[in-house]
């Protein structure tokens, strides 16, 4: 299995950052495990906590469940199954972070802070999706929290002084979800400020134990041949522009 671990892939000059991925879905504990056993999902299970159940992808960027589902798949599968709020949450190499949210089984909306980081054209840096702050808010059960929370998405970040994760920090305060989400890099170690270890529920292509651990290595050798599509797609670019019209 892969595990969230530290990345090179910082901006050039910038601080070294994380790669991570969880879903967090306001549910049982028992709804959200039966549904990732039968999507045959890789990663660990928090308790609930303030009623919000985290499973964190064993792999930050890459496919994660059945049918190249990474972690924007399988926010997408529970929202489905439940009627409650679920959030995909991911950091690229803490210089990209990405949100996308679901409630009622609908898509309320996605959101990038630097659709350009990690390719090679003329995809423009600027935030996507920041106008849908409202709206994560409320889901999260925390209305007055859009207008902080629309700012802080829009924000452009120094790349060579803050993270993603910090930002990310910042959201989980507004929205009021468990704060120790961007410590999961330590995994499958205690997590900092967050549940032990052996507080943890461990799925390995969707089974625990020994089997678990069995299927889990056995599916990471195809998931890592076949990545998740693209969580967004269709950026603005900013090429074929005549500067004379600006």
């Amino acid at each position: 299995m892969v595990f969230p671990v530290a990345s090179g892939g910082a901006a050039t000059g910038g601080p070294a950052g994380c790669t991570y991925a969880a879903v967090v879905a306001r549910a049982s504990g028992a709804d959200v495990l039966t549904a990732l056993r039968e999507v045959r999902f890789s990663g660990w299970v928090a308790p609930p906590e303030a009623g919000w159940v985290i499973a964190v992808a064993a792999s930050g960027a890459g496919t994660v469940a059945c049918g190249r589902r990474g972690v924007v798949g399988v926010g997408e599968w529970l929202a489905a199954r439940l009627a409650e709020p679920v959030l995909a949450i991911r950091v690229v190499a803490d210089r990209q972070l990405l949100l996308a949210v679901w409630t009622d089984r609908e898509e309320v909306g996605r959101y990038v802070s630097d659709p350009s980081y990690g390719l090679d054209d003329d995809t423009l840096p600027e935030a996507l999706g920041a106008e849908h702050a409202a709206a994560f808010a409320a889901a999260c059960g925390h209305p007055d929290a859009g207008d902080d929370l629309a700012k802080l998405l829009g924000d452009e970040l120094d790349p060579d002084s803050v993270i993603e994760s910090e930002r990310l920090g910042d959201v989980l305060r507004l929205l009021g979800l468990p704060s120790w989400l961007v410590a999961v890099s330590s995994l499958p170690r205690d997590v900092p400020t967050g549940p032990r270890a052996d507080e943890l529920t461990r799925l390995g292509a969707g089974a625990t134990g020994f089997r678990g651990r069995v299927r889990g290595r056995a599916a990471e050798v195809v998931r890592r041949r076949r990545p998740p599509p693209p969580a967004l797609v269709d950026f603005p670019r900013g090429g074929g522009i005549d500067p004379g019209l600006l």
